[in-house]
Order: structure tokens, then sequence, then C-alpha cells
């Protein structure tokens, strides 16, 4: 098993050499070998410290201890023993190798040339650079040059003990430390698969990069311990007794519960702009069983029993992720609160929780020096990036539930309906300043599933209250109508700001000048700007010629050139009129591909944040510099498609030539074999530029009879 919290608490606080070894030896068998390794390691730290006062080789113990908790693999171990070795001490490469083989020579030399890349490629603390810049750069080097993965498992882990003993440095070395890791060392720690390792090295940096937000969602937290784990607990009861009832003996199933993590949290409250009551997957349960067979029985019955979430279903076991990572999750409503629940193997739970470095601790070959392509290929943008699958569809036909007002006035609302959807019911202005809910005089969340009967109160705010991560969890149409044209609202008004910093950047201009002349004339589309790049070049050229008749302002134009040029980063498309090198996602936020971005410019980089961001909004208040951004569109979409001809001469010649026509490039093609005298089975592999696949269908069905068309791109699009 992975670390758990108590290990992690135990080995925070162990100082002394003794005590390190002992807890070393806790999770590794003593060899020769090994033994020998510690004893070197000691003898070559000798008389060196730690900025906390402990002898130095307490850490690199620690370190091992880690590296075998979760490897069990000695090469690795003992690697961790001497990570320090070759840069602190007077030994060397030769006498590692001489000691203790070439390959765990090859894995301290590993070790060794991060450190020297990190010096390289990190900003030094002196400088008035913006760390996250370098720090992604360093991250770039480090997975170009470190061909053994073995050696960033390594790292990791002295990474985390690090993190583990920060308080011993100064707050600016803190925070320093704190915003590498989380900008270099999570991202590998989730590439990798290692949950455990990415969830506590994001949750230790927000302790030190956020302190006022990580008090919030701690006090949150704290504060309702009691009615979340009796909400877990309660929830967990009820899914055992389901698969008991439906035939599953106690011994095939596991079920266990979790509050999501603390940065996680605060990510999601920043990228919906929404308070951490109104994170949907606040508390989950993961079951764990024997096989994947009995994953899809137990989602099953979960789904036939808790009404789902619509949109909120990813087959992971299907369609693995490039980590290995494979799980199903769905979100459910259950009583007052909804659930995550995720559904995997127990082999798959070793997966996702060591990730790579299962391969070592629970499968032969330990010491294999695993190769993997996709770490050259890490951006920073695109790990966020999750596939929703719209499986599950609303019921055809749904039985109504009525529920009341205190006054004793009913309405009728389609069953799994919540309380919001009955403050929209009773009046928009009552559904948009819904604050909580009263459901038979026991405050419940908004979220709550109504049942028939139910006695309905709803306190209200004094303003609209934005929701916009809740539109698909409402029933209504009215609900959700209304709920979307708030959240177009307040994107409107944050589009509306954007476009005046935009402007006056692209013309080196005052934002109050591009201010005052934007309310002196009638622009049509203002908050259109951030979003129509044709709109923007309009506004641009229309200033322009405003101002080129007045006398003042023809040296301003002669001196300077308003062109806006057009850049791609990977996924990211910019429109500037100062010449951009780099884009940055900053770790506020982390936008995911398709959501509203702004990009802010500091010097010749853009910073890419989402549009609900509390930073962003700061400083879009500030009137920052900002440019154009947006997210290029995919441009290609990919299609398996089987289907019958007539076994006649020309008739494949003719539907091909009518692909041509729609634009359809062919990948592949293959003929069946005869169903009859007639007809004559193929299966075409092909991009499109269509991305509706129902009206792709329509356009193939005026030519031929489709048999099967999915979208080979999304398992779960039909």
């Amino acid at each position: 098993m992975a670390l758990g919290q108590v290990d992690i608490d135990k080995l925070k606080y162990i100082h002394d050499i003794d005590s390190a070894t002992g807890y070393l030896f806790n999770y590794i068998q003593s060899t020769p070998l090994l033994m020998q390794a510690l004893e070197f390691s000691k003898e070559a730290h000798e008389g060196q410290f730690r900025k906390s006062g402990e002898p130095y080789v307490v850490h690199p113990i620690l370190v091992a201890s880690l590296v075998a908790s979760i490897t069990n693999d000695e090469s690795m171990a003992i690697a961790a023993l001497l990570h320090d070795i070759v840069e602190d001490t007077k030994h060397s490469k030769s006498d590692i190798v001489n000691m203790f083989g070439q390959d765990v020579a090859e894995l301290v030399d590993g070790l060794t040339k991060i450190d020297s890349i990190r010096d390289v490629e990190l900003i030094p603390s002196s400088s008035n650079e913006k760390l996250v810049v370098s720090a992604l750069s360093f991250r770039k080097m480090l997975l170009a040059s470190i061909e053994d993965v073995r050696v960033l498992v390594v790292k990791l882990c002295d990474r985390l003990h690090n993190m583990l003993t920060l308080d011993a440095l100064a707050e600016h070395k803190q925070k320093r430390i704190a915003e590498e890791t989380v900008v270099v060392y999570s991202p590998i720690a989730h590439r990798l698969g290692i949950s455990f390792l990415k969830n506590l090295l994001e949750d230790l940096s927000f302790s030190y990069l956020f302190k006022d937000e990580k008090h919030q969602i701690d006090n949150y937290l704290h504060s309702n311990y009691q009615a979340i784990e009796m909400k877990l607990n309660d929830f967990k009861q009820s899914i055992q007794r389901l698969l008991i009832t439906n035939g599953f003996m106690e011994d095939e199933f596991e079920i266990l519960s979790r509050v999501k993590h603390r940065y996680s949290i605060y990510l999601k409250m920043q990228r919906k702009g929404i308070g951490i009551d109104e994170v949907l997957d606040l508390l989950a349960v993961r079951i764990l069983t024997s096989d994947p067979v009995k994953c899809y029985n137990i989602l099953g019955l979960i789904h036939l029993n808790f009404q789902p979430l619509s949109s909120r279903f990813k087959d992971y076991i299907a369609v693995p992720k490039d980590n290995g990572y494979q799980t199903i999750h769905t979100s459910v409503f259950y009583n007052t609160a909804i659930f995550e629940v995720q559904i995997r193997t127990y082999d798959m739970h070793k997966t996702a929780e060591l990730g790579v470095a299962a391969h070592w601790k629970y499968k032969s070959g330990g010491n294999n020096n695993i190769k993997l392509d996709w770490l050259h290929n890490l951006s920073y943008q695109n790990e966020s990036v999750e596939d929703f699958y719209a499986l599950i569809k609303n019921d055809l036909y749904s039985e109504d539930i009525a529920v009341f007002s205190p006054r004793g006035q009913v309405f009728t609302l389609p069953r799994g309906a919540c309380a919001l959807d009955f403050a929209y019911a009773v009046h928009s202005e009552v559904g948009n300043k819904a604050e909580s809910a009263l459901v038979n005089k026991t405050k419940v969340s908004l979220l709550s599933e109504l049942k028939n009967g139910d006695i309905v109160k709803i306190n209200v705010a004094d303003s609209v209250i934005t929701r916009c991560s809740w539109i698909d969890a409402v029933k209504t149409s009215k609900a959700k109508s209304n709920m979307r044209h708030n959240c177009n609202s307040r994107i409107k008004e944050i589009n509306t700001k954007s476009s005046v910093n935009i402007v006056a950047t692209a013309m080196s201009l005052n934002t109050s000048r591009v201010e005052e002349w934007l309310s002196t004339h009638n622009i049509e589309g203002l908050s259109n700007i951030p979003s129509d790049i044709e709109v923007l070049k309009s506004v641009v050229n229309r200033y322009i010629q405003d101002i080129s008749q007045n006398n003042r302002f023809r040296k301003f134009l002669s001196n300077h050139r308003f062109k806006l040029k057009n850049y791609n980063f990977g996924a990211i498309e910019i429109f500037s009129a100062s010449s951009i090198g780099d884009i940055v996602f900053d770790y506020c936020c982390h936008p995911k591909h398709g959501d509203e971005i702004m990009g802010f410019l500091d010097k010749n980089k853009v910073h890419i944040h989402h549009k609900m961001c509390s930073n962003a909004l700061r400083k879009l208040e500030s009137r920052e510099p900002m440019v154009f951004v947006r997210w290029e569109k995919q441009s290609i979409f990919h299609y398996n498609l089987i289907a019958s001809l007539q076994n006649e001469k020309g008739a494949l010649a003719n539907f091909l030539t009518y692909l041509v026509k729609l634009n359809i490039d062919i990948n592949s093609i293959e003929l069946g074999k005869e169903r009859s005298d007639y007809i004559q089975y193929c299966e075409i592999d092909f991009g499109a530029k269509e991305d509706d696949i129902n009206t792709l269908k329509t356009k193939l069905e005026q030519k031929i009879k489709v048999i099967h068309l999915i979208r080979t791109d999304d398992a779960y699009r039909n």
C-alpha cells in the first residue's frame, strides 16, 4: 500500500539517525549491500547538518524510506541513500560504481544531473522574474534529459521530504520551493500516476503559497467534519446494503471514502468561480472489487438506485489514461449531498495509488529500466484535460413529484429535481438569489433531491448568486436557462472589462483614454472583443481613423505600429501588437482546454488564466496589460465506419467520390466478405471536419447504408 497519513506525520518528526534507520527497515528488508550503503552515507555526510540542526544523513535515510515504501526496490533505495554523495562530498561516480555497481551509479548520476539542470534553468532567488516561467523550462529540460523513470521517482520522494521539513527555512525560500514543487514535481507525479505523492506535494505547496485560502478550506472541513463523516458513512452503508442485497458477498468488495484534497478543492473553486460548498465532487467513495466485469455490475446497481448527474461519467477502465490509470467515475445524488463514486479493481487501485512505481512493488523485473516516451511530451495545459462522456441520458419518461411551499402552495417537479429547481419554480428571482434551503424544517443543500410531499422553504440573498458549475446538476429547463443566462452575463461583464485592457495594450495607450473613447462612441459588440478577433481588429482600425484626424496624434501614429500578429503555442492562439515569446499556465487556476480564458502580458510572455479565477479578476481590475487569446479548435475528427455496399460495378468508387466531396480524408479501407449476391461490407477509417456524428451520419446515409459509425477519438460518442 501507499504511505498513509499517519506514516507521513511520523516521518516529519524524525530527527535522529537511529529513528530514521528504524523507520527505513519498516519498509525494506536489511541486506548486506543496503547496510553497506547506509554506513557509507553516514560516513560521507559526517559533520554535515541541515538548517534545522539535525544530522544531514537523516534526510537521505528518510528519502530511502519513502522510496522503499512505494517500490520495495533495493537499487532505488540505495540510490536514495547516496543521492547527495557526488554533489556534496569528496566521493565520485566511479567510487559508487566500484562499491555498488553500474545500475546504482547511473541512478545517482541521474539525480545529480537534475540538480545541475536546476542550477542552469531556474532563476536565482535574487531575480524579480516570475519563477513559474523558468520552472516550466526546468521541467521541460528535466524530462528531456532523464531517461530512467526510476530517477524521477527517487527525486519525487526527495522533494516530498524537503517539503515536509520546509518550516526550517526563511519564508521567501519556503514560497520559492513550494512554487517549484507545484509547477515542476506535482505534474510529474501526476503523469507517473503516483496519485498519493501528487496530492501530498500539492497540499504541502498550497499551505505555503495560499495560506489564507488554505486556512479557509481547513476551517470549513474542520467545522463540518462531523456532518461530512456522517454523510460518508451513511452513503457507504447504503451502498453496502445494496450490493449484498443484489448478490455480492461481503468479501467481494471494499468501500473506502475520502474528501477531495485541499489544493484540488482550491483549483475547482478558482476554475468555476464558486465557494467550497458548491464543489460537486467534494465527497467521494471508492468501491474496490476483484475484476472489471464486477466493476460494471456495481456501476449498474449504483445508477439504478441513485440519481446520476448527467455529463459527470468517465469510464477510464474502457479508455485508460496515458499513465495507466483505470477507474470508473460517476456522481450521484444521495439524500442531502452529491457524491463522486469511483469503481475499480484491487489491481487498478494499486496502479492508481503508485502509478509506474507499482511495476517494482507488485510485479517482476524490479530493476528494469522503464522508458516512457510520453514523458518527453509532457505539457502543463494538456495534463488537466478531461474527457467528459455524455453516456447518461435523461429518461424519456419520468414521474413527477408534488412539493409544497410553507404556505401550502403545490409545485409539480420532475422526479430527481432538487431544492434549487423548486426555487426557480417559485420565481426566477427566488432561484437567482437562492442562498439556502429548508426541507421539512431541516437545512439542506440547494442541490438536495426532493421527495414527494416535501415542504420546501428558500432563503434568498440580496443579490444574484452565479453558479456556473451547477447547471448540469439541476433538472428543470427553467433552472438551467436562468443559470446559464446568469453565467453568460457574468462572462459578458468580464469580457467588457477585458476589452478595454486588450485594446489599450494593442494601442500602447492608457486604459482611461481607451475607456473614454469607447464611452463616446457607439461600439457594437464590445464584449465580443476577447472572443472575436475580427471585432478587435475593427475597433483598433476605427480608433486609428478617429485619432488620425487630430494633429496632436499624428506623431503618435507615425511612431507606433498596430498590426496584430498571430502566435500559436500548442492549443493556444494569440493576437498581439507586441512580440510574444511564450505562454505560461499559472498554477492558481489551471484552465482546461475549452474553458473561458484570458491572457495577461508580462514582458514577452502571456500568462493564461481562467476567466473565473479570482487572481485573474484582481489583475483585470488593476488594468494589467492583456492580449487576445483563444483555444484553437480541433480541425479533424476521427471516425470508423462500417457500411454495406451494393455489390455492383462502380459502387465503391462512387461512394469514395462522394466522401471526397464531403472533404473526408480516408486513412484505411477494408472490404469484407460477401454476405449475399448483392451486398458487400466495407470498413473505413477516416478523418472529417464535422464534429457532430449525427449530422455526418445523415450525410453518409444519402449514399450508403450505415451499419456502424463511431468517433475513434472518443469511445463514448455515438
